[in-house]
């Protein structure tokens, strides 16, 4: 990946973004949008959006959502410690003696999620499963009044990990899920900047997906589409203790190429197309069985208006949910030319009514 690529995503990645407060990474996204883009501009609920050829037909959609998991401050102590609870779906086992980031009111303040040592639990509290809600956060406040001075009940936190390079081309980072997404679509918009689409391609960083896909419910109805493409992660099934979910999900596999979903949620035409295209352009891909709904913006974008003709773009992530998500940098570039050479070959008259 080129370094000034690279140097975006890195820090589109480090940006907060905790579901249903996405302004940070929102903000990064569109100032990169805007070196290509004809238009560039956020809606009220928040979703990011970055066209080209607007007015053509048809209008296809690109969607990766913007926010991560996170949590939010209940409770402020008398002696000045933060209690919680999550935003979007957490694992507590990985939460003890994380460091986190909470959006103070006066800008990030730094804290770390406690828990007493394990030497003072009892035998009973060591079988047990840690749950948010004997958890806490510490940020060095003597008293509540100091603590309530730079946090609020109700700001968000995140995990404080930022991206890091690992071996050969892997990225790890907190909010892979689905910044990467959100990343991927604009990407793509600038290859289509190149490539003279037919039909008007609006890249669309969408909010709160982790809260129930509504960012791309709300954009998703505002284009009216005819074609949407989502862009996600999906469970890797190569690294140990996954041998019994590949019966579920497939063998999928860092690094050699983006997963293209077949089933319910995806046009079977457009399907065929992204297929065709992968192996007409010599672009890896995988294929993963998707027998009902996503529980992705595809699933949004399907059910809009009278319906849209959808698919699915993952990108194979290892540790999902965690602090340490893990992608490759092939993925993301093969990702990007898969869509944007498919979707130059759209326009208004093809045809993807199901047989």
């Amino acid at each position: 990946m080129h370094e000034a690529k690279k140097g975006f995503l890195f820090r589109y990645l480090s940006a907060l973004s905790p579901s249903g407060f996405e302004e940070e990474a929102a903000r990064v996204w569109r100032e990169e949008a805007q070196t290509f883009a004809e238009r560039v501009w956020v809606d009220l609920h928040g979703n990011s959006f970055a066209v080209l050829n607007e007015g053509a037909e048809p209008r296809i959609m690109l969607a990766g959502h913007t926010d991560e998991i996170g949590f939010m401050i209940t409770h402020i102590d008398d002696k000045g410690y933060l209690y919680f609870r999550n935003i979007g779906g957490w694992d507590p086992q990985i939460l003890p003696g994380q460091r986190v980031w909470i959006k103070g009111k006066n800008g990030k303040v730094l804290g770390v999620i406690g828990r007493k040592p394990i030497h003072l639990l009892q035998e009973e509290e060591r079988k047990k499963a840690v749950r948010i809600e004997d958890l806490w956060i510490d940020i060095g406040a003597k008293d509540k009044e100091e603590a309530k001075k730079r946090v609020s009940i109700g700001d968000p936190a995140v995990l404080a990990y930022d991206p890091e390079a690992l071996g050969g081309d892997l990225v790890v980072s907190r909010g892979i899920d689905d910044k990467i997404g959100a990343f991927v679509v604009l990407e793509a918009l600038r290859i289509l900047a190149d490539l003279s689409p037919k039909g008007a391609v609006y890249a669309v960083a969408t909010v709160q997906e982790e809260l129930g896909l509504r960012g791309a419910r709300t954009s998703a109805f505002g284009i009216n589409p005819k074609v949407g493409i989502a862009v996600d992660v999906t469970f890797s099934t190569d690294n140990p203790g996954t041998e019994r979910e590949k019966k579920k999900f497939g063998e999928i596999k860092l690094g050699e190429g983006p997963a293209i979903a077949r089933g319910a949620n995806v046009n079977p035409k457009l399907f065929e197309l992204l297929v065709e295209t992968a192996e007409s352009e010599k672009i890896p891909y995988q294929i993963e069985a998707a027998p009902g709904a996503t529980g992705t913006d595809a699933n949004a974008m399907q059910l809009t208006r009278a319906g849209v003709a959808t698919a699915l773009v993952s990108i194979p992530n290892r540790y999902m949910h965690s602090p340490c998500e893990l992608v490759s940098l092939r993925d993301l570039e093969n990702a990007a030319k898969l869509i944007a050479y498919t979707v130059a070959r759209i326009d208004a008259d093809t045809d993807l009514l199901p047989n």
